[in-house]
């Protein structure tokens, strides 16, 4: 008896892992900081407690300043960015990139 519970316990746990993981990739993830650097179609965001966060842009890729939209190009180093991402294997693929109110000061040259 003991022996065929413990196999159906292994069993349900296995069948419902998979289920799990692909819970996971299918919402919509969002993160805060400010922009660390901009490669092309990557851009890496350090959030507010230090890590590191890489969002491909793509065509679809809604970026705005408040209501106004902006073109990629608005993506500057230090930049305060709200991103909504969807994880699409092992890619953060941005949704919606929301850039803060005031752009970041430019760096002064001397």
């Amino acid at each position: 008896m003991n022996r065929m519970w413990l196999t159906t316990v292994a069993l349900t746990v296995a069948l419902s892992v998979p289920w799990a993981v692909r819970a996971h990739e299918g919402h919509v993830h969002k993160v805060l900081g400010t922009v660390a650097s901009v490669q092309g179609n990557h851009v890496e965001v350090k959030t507010t407690d230090g890590k590191v966060v890489m969002v491909m842009l793509d065509a679809k890729t809604a970026i705005t300043r408040g209501k106004t939209k902006v073109d990629a190009t608005a993506l500057k180093a230090g930049e305060r960015v709200s991103v909504d991402y969807m994880q699409d294997k092992s890619m953060n693929m941005a949704q919606a990139v929301k850039l803060g109110e005031t752009p970041a000061p430019a760096a002064v040259k001397k």
